[in-house]
């Protein structure tokens, strides 16, 4: 070994020896002259060893600090965006509520206003039942007095008509299915005809056809329509709003007047309906319209007088 080697370890024993001698001083109580002076010397010797270790460590111990610092302050940050979603699924809850409210009170006012008697249900789920296209399943059947071929109904107007009733559940075919047909009336008028459905798939937003009975018979882009009412009130009670002439078409050769009409319900947010259990004493006719100006469409009146 070298003379480099042998200088270090003979650094190193004398420090030791140093230390331990500074360890013993430092124990004992009292203001020897000399164990002061012995502290002193060992002080200035050892302080910029002192310091060098600190000034070594210190960067390794904020590094520690600042990773600890951080682990918490994750936990913190996930803590809070837990917290955010919570409070965002409450608020959207409280939007769904709401909004259901007002659609009940909306079915609540049409069911009043008719005269007819309901029972209130959900769109659970839309299917495609066998031989229709365009159906619902509601949650309710006939534990709750559904049954077929009852009329059902939302706040703005016809739904359909129950196709079956099971004991909790009952199949709605829409008045868009192909497989619909309704008899239907004019408003302010006498003029009848039938509108159907022409959807070839559950929701393709497809408009109704509505044509006609008589072939003096005219109708105007629009006018709206309601139901005519079926016998005993199955399965169509009268007087409920259908939709809203959209196009009236010119078919050579065709002895009746036909059109297309936008339905007066939102299929595609159907939630908060109505199976009406019991129709009304006396037609309604066309008070469940609501008016022109707050439906955005202009009655024959309107039209004149605009001219």
């Amino acid at each position: 070994m070298g003379p480099d080697g042998s200088r270090a370890r003979l650094v190193v024993g004398v420090l030791a020896a140093v230390s331990l001698v500074l360890v013993v001083l430092d124990s004992r109580a009292g203001a020897d002259p000399v164990t002061s002076a012995a502290r002193t010397v060992g002080d200035t010797a050892f302080r910029p060893v002192s310091v060098g270790a600190s000034a070594v460590a210190a960067p390794v111990a904020g590094a520690y600090e600042t990773l600890a610092a951080a682990q918490g302050s994750r936990e913190r940050i996930d803590e809070l965006e837990h917290r955010n979603e919570r409070l965002q699924a409450r608020l959207q809850s409280r939007d769904y509520d709401e909004d259901r409210a007002e659609r009940l009170d909306e079915l609540l006012h049409l069911a009043g206003t008719g005269g007819y008697e309901i029972v209130p249900a959900q769109a659970v789920t839309r299917v495609t039942a066998r031989g229709f296209s365009d159906t619902v399943t509601l949650d309710v059947g006939r534990d709750a007095g559904v049954r077929a071929d009852m009329t059902v109904v939302d706040g703005h107007g016809l739904v359909g008509r129950v196709e079956q009733a099971g004991p909790s559940t009952a199949t709605v075919v829409l008045i868009t299915d192909r497989a619909s047909a309704v008899g239907a009336r004019l408003e302010d008028s006498q003029e009848i005809g039938v509108a159907e459905g022409e959807a070839e798939r559950t929701g393709d937003g497809t408009p109704l056809r509505f044509e006609l009975m008589s072939a003096d018979a005219r109708m105007k882009e629009g006018q709206r329509l309601v139901t005519l009412g079926s016998h005993e009130d199955t399965p169509f009670v009268p007087g409920v709003p259908i939709g809203t002439v959209t196009r009236v078409e010119d078919t050579p050769g065709r002895l009746s007047s036909t059109g297309k009409a936008e339905p007066a319900v939102d299929f595609g947010s159907l939630d908060v309906v109505g199976v009406i259990v019991a129709g009304p004493e006396d037609d309604p006719r066309d008070s469940l319209l609501p008016d022109p100006s707050e439906d955005g469409h202009d009655t024959d009146s309107d039209r004149e007088g605009g001219r």
